[in-house]
């Protein structure tokens, strides 16, 4: 009751500058805050829809942020200002896609506040690199070129390295680990793939940071072009993994680009790392119902390629 409440006064004060998306079940509901702000792999139109599956099909509320310009317009070029932050306050669950954001330091207090509390965290992609602070330097430790490896490698366990393969020209199946884990429940072999790359990291991946998929390099933009021959693939690279930090589970995967919500693998990963960060992973099945909610056109990632002049409300 205390959380609808809170939900509520949020959406009076700022309704506006971000999405709320409620469960039809009112009772022991978890509060997941996603937040977007990356140029290249539309976020912002990849993280409503899996909002609107985590509170449709799986009761949780969520709440959903945006890079926007003064005037309310979605820009994720915008790099200094994401409204809204003051949700994680409340939250069970952060799920963070942003990349290089220069966020001011009230703006930032509040993930810095969240995360150190050591509360669950899922990172997407460039969140490896979520943050690149030039103008704003209270917490450039998190910067992603932070001898400390930053937010990236310190709370995810990795920052940016570089692409592993050829970005934009070769797609990544991903190849699940033989260990059994909750977040690969219902999750086979060939199930994973996007047509995102590999990204690079230096292995041993840092702590306690257990690998669960590796990304096998495509020669081609297909789901089923034959795997490239050479060091890329006799080195693969982990692309989704769990850790801890500050004793709060930590999931991390470079998957991420908005397309990658149309492959059925890719969101049942997401859905139940969710779970599992949360610590319901009792509660993850096999087959849990991980469908898309409404129309879900995506558009593909590229620089300078998002909708423009949209408000937040036009991605609900």
């Amino acid at each position: 009751m205390i959380a609808r409440v809170l939900a509520a006064m949020l959406l009076v004060v700022s309704g506006p500058q971000f999405l709320v998306f409620e469960p039809q079940a009112s009772v022991g509901v978890k509060n997941i805050v996603l937040i977007s702000g990356d140029e290249e792999y539309r976020s912002e139109e990849s993280l409503p829809q899996l909002a609107k599956i985590l509170a449709t099909r799986h009761g949780f509320r969520c709440t959903v942020l945006f890079a926007v310009n003064p005037d309310g317009a979605v820009n994720p070029n915008r790099l200094d200002n994401i409204p809204g932050l003051e949700a994680l306050d409340h939250a069970d669950l952060m799920i963070i896609l942003t990349r290089f954001r220069d966020l001011p330091d009230e703006q930032m207090q509040h993930i810095v506040d969240y995360v150190e509390a050591g509360k669950p965290v899922i990172g997407l992609r460039t969140a490896t690199h979520a943050f690149a602070f030039k103008t704003h330097t209270k917490y450039a430790k998190y910067s992603w070129n932070d001898p400390s490896g930053g937010f990236g490698r310190t709370v995810l366990g990795e920052t940016w390295i570089k692409h592993h393969g050829q970005h934009g020209k070769q797609s990544t199946r991903g190849i699940p680990v033989k260990e059994s884990h909750p977040v690969l429940a219902g999750i086979q072999a060939g199930d994973i793939w996007s047509k995102t790359d590999v990204y690079e990291t230096k292995l041993p991946l840092p702590g306690d940071s257990l690998p669960l998929v590796y990304g096998q390099v495509l020669s081609g933009m297909n789901r089923d072009d034959i795997p490239v021959n050479g060091a890329v693939n006799d080195a693969m690279m982990p692309i989704a993994w769990v850790r801890s930090y500050h004793g709060g589970r930590v999931f991390t995967s470079t998957l991420g680009t908005s397309e990658d919500l149309l492959v059925e693998g890719n969101r049942r990963l997401f859905v139940n790392a969710c779970y599992w960060a949360l610590g319901l992973e009792k509660r993850i099945r096999p087959g849990m119902d991980v469908s898309l909610v409404g129309e879900y056109h995506p558009h593909a990632f590229g620089f300078g390629e998002f909708l423009k002049g949209r408000t937040v409300e036009q991605f609900r």
